[in-house]
Parts: C-alpha cells; structure tokens; sequence
C-alpha cells in the first residue's frame, strides 16, 4: 500500500508555480514522516480516501509540524471533513467527486501554504540561531567581565572563538608591552594536535605575516585556502608548524582585537573551521572532508569577540598593574614597619608565608573539623596581604616604646650606672677620710689593725655596692615567661644613700623599681597598652583603602591576630568562632616567628622545637590558640617553610 506525496523539484519563495515531482510513500511513524519533508522544498501529501485510517494521526501530524501540507481526497458521498481527521491537519479537503482541475487547485493551494510554513520554519530557525549566537556571545561576554586572571582570560578568548566558529585551532597574539611594534605570541591551541608543546616569541608588526598583516591594517583576512594565496598579497604563510607536526592549515580567520579607543591591541587568529567541531584533521582526506571555509556570519561573529576580548584583556592588563601597584605599596608599608623596628625584620613576611601555608594545609585536609574548609585562590592572597600588613599599626606607636629592649630605657639605666659611680666614690672618699681621721686623733699606735679592719668594711661596701650594680643589670634583662624572683628588688629599692646634700637618696627611685620588677618581656602596663594600641592602628588604617571585594576581610583578619580562644587577648577580647579561622591562622604564625625570631634584641632566640612546646604548654593548654590548626601546622612542618 502507498501513497503519493507531491513536493517541487525547484522553487523559490516568490515561485507559486513550481514543477512537482511525485512519489509513493509507505504508512509510517511520525519520525518517518518529519523524513518525508525534503530540507529545502515544500511538500504536499495527497491522502488517499480508502485507506487514510493507515496512517496514525501522530504520523499526520509530525508531517505537518516539519513544514508540509495535506490535501485529503474524501469518500463517496463525503461532503465534509470526517471527525476522525481534524481540519488542522488538513490545507484542503475535495468531496468525491474530484475534477482535475479542482485537483490541480488543492495541490497548488497545498503547496503555497507548505511553502509559506516552509519559510516560516526557515524564519524561525534563522532567528533562534541568532538568538542562540547573541546568547552565546553575552555568556562569553560575562565570562571574560568576571576573569581578572590574564592567563585565563587569554585561554577562555581563545577556546570560545574557537567553539563558536568550531575551529581545529588558533593563536593569539598581543602588541608587546615593551616594544609595540612587535606581536607577542602568547597562546595557541589546536585540537588535532594538543600535545604540541608552546614556545613563547615575538613577530613584527608588519604586513609581511598575516597576523602582522592584520594588526598593522586593522582589517580581517579570510582565506579559504593558506597555501594558495592570491599572488599580488603582501603576506606569507609560515609552514614550519604543519611541516614540523605533519598538519594541513587551510582556511584561516585572521581578526585584529580592537579596544575602546579603536587601538589594536592584539591579534586572533583561528585555523581550519570544520563541519564537526570534535573531528580530528589527522589526514589530508581528513581535512578535504571536514574543513571549509569561514563564512561570512562567522567573521562577524568573531569580530563581535574580539571587541568583547580586547577590552577583557584591557581590564585584565589594568587590573594586573593595579596589582602590582599594590604589591609595591604593601612591600613599601613593610619596610616602612621595618626601618621604625629593625629588630623584627622580615617578621611580617614570614608571618604572611607561614600563615598561608597553613591556609593551603587546611585546604586540603581531608580529616578533621576543617575537613569542609576551602580557600579560594582570591582568599589566600587575601591572607598574604592580612599576614604583611597585620603590624601596620606600630607607626603609631613611639619608637621608644617599639624598640624597648631592656625594662629600663638606655638613659634611665645610665642614671643608674651614676649613681652607681658616684656612691662609690663616696665610699671611697669616705674610707680616705677615716683614716686620715685616725691618724689625726691617733696617730700610728694601733694603725695596722684599725687599717685592716677599715679596709675590709670598705670592701664589703664596695663589693655590696658591685652586687646592687649586678643585680640591677640582672633584672633589666627580660623574661620570656613570668619568672624569677623580684623579691630583692623591692630590698634594695628600700636602701639609701647619702646625697649631695646630706639627705638621703635611694638607690632605686620607685618608677626604676617597678620597671626592674617587670616579671615578663620589657614592658610595664602602660607601654603594654601603648604596644597593643597598633592593632587598633592597623585596623583603622587598613580600613581607609577601598578594598576589591576579593580582599574586603583583610582589615579585619588582620584586626584579631592578638586575640585569643578563651578572649583573654586584645583588644576587643572577643573569643571562640568570633575570630575569623584566618586570623586564628595567623595568630599561631605570629607567636611561632615572634619567639623564633633571631634578631630581637629584648630577647633570646627561641630553638624551633622549644618554641612549639612553649605554645603547647602556655597557649593551648589553657585554650588560647585552635588546638586543631596547631595540630595541622606542627604536623604539616609549616614553620619549615618560612620565606
């Protein structure tokens, strides 16, 4: 059983009189009937009134919806269109019987309205690739706007140009920075032959090349064919690629990037456009088969790109110098920490370095509470930056204070060292002055023995005296920790001596005792406050840049580094998950340097080993610092990886 399907051989949107081929077709599924409909030309099915009901109404309406029309031939005695046949369906319906002429007039009519859904369908197909490319360029062009990286950014231009005109290969160029009259060769990718490995070079902005071609005019190249150029063009092709690597270059699009101010800022050039973009050009048949030449749309498409791409790469540029700024100014507020407090130089360096070790060793725990704890790249240099600038604030704090190394100041222990000197002096002039007392009153009888006796209680002053000069340079020493015994300070703050003036003096003011009685580090509680006020600096300071959103945490990672778990630290004595993981980081980072530092000089250095037991015993013991961060930072030996 078949039946006749009708469809022109020729026809044009305006032809409403084409030549008609005739042929029969079998009662088949709707698949099968969408087939029916040739790609380029209306059809029209004439159905046969005896055995329509073999063909389903799916099959019917399949052939419909793909762009063809159905003319229904009906019964005898059929005036209408039966109810098992619905009119949607139907472009005419002719009651038996059927002249034909009236025949002629159905299929023609059948036709007309195949050929104007066919043009609707072409419309509509049109328009939805259009849709789909204006699309595909604005998801391109959102993904260039959020990538700051230029790395990724050069990557991403050229695997979407090479996507949207499904391109074997491509390269990129960029006008060189230091030298805008040559093109820097910095990406290439090509899908037949991926494991090429990439050299790095420079060509001349010239016409001699195509992509110098294409910079020095600013206009595109398409050529259909790379090794048969015209002869009268000025530029080449260079074959070393396909010799060297057994490759056929042959249809090319070469795309000059424009930015903004109209400046060519690069070049795009795009290989080997193919029918199926997955194919692999691995034979010359390969590519005589797959590869044909870049139309006209893909030009404008590409050209669409490239304006999208030059101003990512712009943005890109300009952000990556933006950086650099920044990383100077940061190195510059380093140093200017630095030359105020030389004593802990490379302190803030190694701090940063430390702390985002650990933050890497926390990413890619796989155990642990912080099993789930990931750091983006963006956070890391967040917590570098943090890790630099955290001691900021000391440029606000007095120099004397900022660089105290003993309890006293230099001058106030000079005082001592006077006072010292001159007592003993008084001693000395005292003991002369006895014995010539003696002689006077006495004369020689008895002199030896009172001598003797007169010259060891003048020792026993003097050696008392050396003791008192010994112990106060003793005591002006700093602790590490509160030890020691300053009860015999307060003793000899008790004693006097006899001044000038024949009054009493002591031998230690109260403000030089209570300095001497500092039972750990240099500092009494004022200069203590003094010393913690720059965290409150750094914060304030930190505060007053107009961070990126990236690195907006950064005031306040820094803010917390002396704050502790139990919110005993400063200065806000927050505590528990109030302080942010990175500042808990760093905190661990800080204390490590500050007691291993080599180069301070208010205290000895501390062997690496002593100073993790120390914070075992004196800050995790007593809940100060995350016990699972110093797990992971002794067990990952990050304080072996200072810069």
């Amino acid at each position: 059983m078949s039946y006749l399907l009708l469809h022109a051989d020729t026809w044009s949107p305006g032809d409403l009189t084409p030549a008609l081929e005739a042929a029969r077709v079998e009662p088949r599924g709707v698949r099968a009937a969408r087939e029916l409909v040739p790609d380029d030309r209306p059809a029209v099915f004439l159905l046969d009134p005896e055995h329509r009901s073999a063909f389903p109404l799916e099959a019917l309406r399949g052939f419909v919806d793909a762009g063809g029309a159905i003319v229904a031939l009906g019964r005898e005695g059929e005036q209408d269109v039966p109810e098992s046949l619905p009119t949607e369906l139907l472009s005419g319906f002719l009651p038996q019987p059927v002249g034909r002429r009236q025949l002629l007039v159905a299929i023609r009519a059948g036709y007309r309205e195949a050929a104007a859904r066919a043009e609707t369908a072409r419309a509509r197909a049109e328009a939805a690739l259009r849709s789909r490319e204006i699309g595909e360029l604005t998801q391109i062009g959102v993904a260039l706007g959020s990538e700051r990286d230029l790395e990724k950014v050069l990557d991403l231009i050229l695997t979407q140009a090479r996507r949207i005109t499904q391109s074997d290969g491509g390269s990129l160029y960029l006008v060189d920075e230091k030298d805008s009259q040559r093109l820097r060769f910095l990406r290439t990718q090509n899908h037949s032959k991926h494991n090429i490995p990439f050299i790095e070079f420079t060509i001349p902005r010239d016409r001699m090349s195509l992509a110098g071609y294409a910079a020095t005019t600013g206009e595109p190249l398409v050529i259909d064919d790379a090794y048969f150029l015209p002869p009268d063009v000025e530029y080449t092709i260079n074959r070393s690629f396909d010799e060297r690597y057994g490759y056929r270059t042959k249809s090319m699009l070469v795309i000059p990037m424009k930015d903004h101010k109209e400046e060519i800022i690069g070049v795009l050039q795009l290989i080997n456009r193919k029918r199926d973009f997955e194919a692999l050009l691995t034979t010359a048949e390969d590519v005589d088969r797959q590869v044909v030449p870049y139309s006209k749309r893909a030009v404008e498409l590409v050209t669409a790109l490239a304006g999208q791409a030059a101003v990512s790469i712009e943005n890109s540029q300009l952000y990556k110098k933006i950086e650099n700024m920044f990383e100077g100014f940061v190195q510059a507020a380093v140093t200017a920490i630095e030359q105020r407090d030389p004593t802990t130089f490379g302190h803030s360096g190694r701090v940063a370095g430390y702390t985002v070790k650990l933050a890497e060793v926390v990413d890619s725990a796989d155990d642990g509470p912080y099993r789930h704890v990931r750091f983006t790249a963006e956070q890391l240099r967040e917590i570098r930056y943090a890790g630099y600038l955290h001691d900021f604030g000391k440029v606000g704090v007095r120099e004397q204070v900022l660089v105290k190394a003993k309890k006293l100041y230099p001058p106030d222990l000079e005082l001592i060292k006077q006072r010292h000197a001159f007592i003993r002096r008084s001693l000395e002039s005292e003991h002369w002055r006895r014995r010539a007392v003696y002689l006077e009153t006495q004369g020689r009888e008895g002199y030896e023995e009172t001598l003797a006796a007169l010259q060891a209680a003048h020792a026993k002053e003097i050696a008392d005296l050396d003791e008192f000069l010994a112990m106060v340079l003793k005591a002006n020493e700093p602790t590490l920790l509160p030890e020691g015994n300053f009860e015999e300070i307060k003793t000899i703050a008790a004693l006097t001596y006899e001044g000038l003036a024949g009054d009493p003096q002591p031998l230690l003011t109260s403000e030089e005792a209570r300095f001497l009685a500092i039972r750990k580090g240099t500092l009494d509680e004022t200069e203590r406050l003094e010393i913690e006020s720059h965290v409150t600096h750094t914060y304030k300071f930190l505060q007053e840049i107009p961070w990126t959103r990236e690195l907006q945490q950064i005031p306040i990672i820094a803010f917390g580094h002396h704050e502790k778990l139990d919110g005993t630290g400063y200065p806000r004595r927050i505590s528990g998950d109030a302080i942010p993981i990175q500042t808990r980081m760093m905190t661990i980072s800080d204390i490590y340097d500050a007691l291993t530092a080599q180069d301070r000089q208010y205290k000895p250095a501390v062997a690496p080993q002593r100073a993790l037991d120390i914070l075992a015993q004196e800050f995790i013991q007593r809940g100060q610092l995350d016990t699972e961060l110093f797990r992971l930072f002794v067990e990952a030996k990050v304080f072996e990886t200072a810069p």
